[in-house]
């Protein structure tokens, strides 16, 4: 089934703080509580889902939050019908027919995690409307499932035991999310994500693009230098040394002040990523040039 994936954990960097974070949220896990991943753009909280969805060892089932995402499309609707059309002319001159139309319930995602006991990942699960997420109160809680009444099925969908959820979010403060309601926050355990160390991101930045540990801390030290003089605290630093870094390496751009074209490419990459309120672009332009 298509909506059904395997973890795959090659690209996670185990370090010391990678490892503390794991550990927390997979003790968790295993005692059989939902865990919520908090934390500002960049901090690779999905990443990290994916990995402990692969500790569990179980196949995993992937939401993305939308304002457009409704209640069906996480438990599941009516979708097509079979129809059957019996003639029955064995006595010439008698005619039976019997006509049953009949339509199909298919689980969506949520139940179907849940029914097989199978991880599920809901990220940016905020970006939802409250209402809709509602659905996943009983889920956590009571274990249970409820559904329409004309899902011709039974009313209920008991929740596999082997069944875990994994929740991300960005904090309220970015466009696009919403409240989420305490019933919710209620029936899981929240860990807040930080931006990584300095010792993590140089081996991401090593080992997933493959720039020279020496290059990989001079361009983390730009970025979060930026990131200091600018007060910008809104997202981390890894996405844009990632993004960075990978052109650098495929097109051969060395990371340095002598370089043009690098000081280009930040320029075109950092300054348009930040929010900015009285710096000047030129003020802003000169800041970046001195730091590279």
């Amino acid at each position: 089934m298509t909506t059904v994936l395997q973890a795959n954990p090659r690209q996670f960097v185990s370090t010391a703080f990678t490892k503390k974070i794991a550990q927390r949220a997979l003790r968790y896990l295993q005692s059989g509580f939902a865990v919520h991943l908090r934390g500002p753009a960049g901090t690779g909280k999905t990443t990290l889902a994916m990995h402990l969805a692969s500790l569990l060892g179980r196949p995993m089932v992937l939401i993305y939050g939308d304002e457009d995402l409704n209640s069906s499309q996480l438990i599941g609707s009516q979708s097509g019908y079979t129809r059957k059309k019996v003639v029955d002319n064995y006595i010439h001159s008698v005619l039976k027919l019997e006509d049953n139309l009949q339509h199909n319930w298919v689980d969506s995602r949520l139940t179907l995690a849940a029914r097989e006991g199978f991880t599920l990942i809901y990220d940016e699960f905020n970006r939802s409307r409250p209402e809709v997420n509602n659905v996943l109160l009983s889920a956590l809680e009571e274990k249970l499932i409820v559904l329409p009444p004309d899902s011709q099925q039974s009313e209920y969908v008991r929740v596999h035991p082997q069944f875990r959820a994994l929740f991300t979010s960005n904090p309220e403060e970015y466009a696009g999310v919403h409240p989420t309601q305490d019933a919710l926050l209620d029936r899981m355990i929240t860990i807040d994500i930080g931006e990584a160390d300095l010792e993590t991101e140089q081996l991401i930045l090593t080992t997933r693009i493959g720039l020279a540990p020496e290059q990989s801390v001079k361009l983390i030290s730009l970025v979060r230098s930026y990131r200091r003089y600018t007060n910008q605290t809104k997202s981390a630093s890894l996405r844009l040394c990632l993004t960075i870094g990978r052109i650098c390496y495929e097109h051969k751009i060395p990371i340095s002040g002598q370089s043009e074209d690098f000081r280009l490419l930040c320029r075109d990459v950092i300054l348009s990523r930040f929010e900015h309120n009285s710096e000047s672009a030129s003020t802003l332009d000169q800041l970046l040039d001195q730091l590279i």
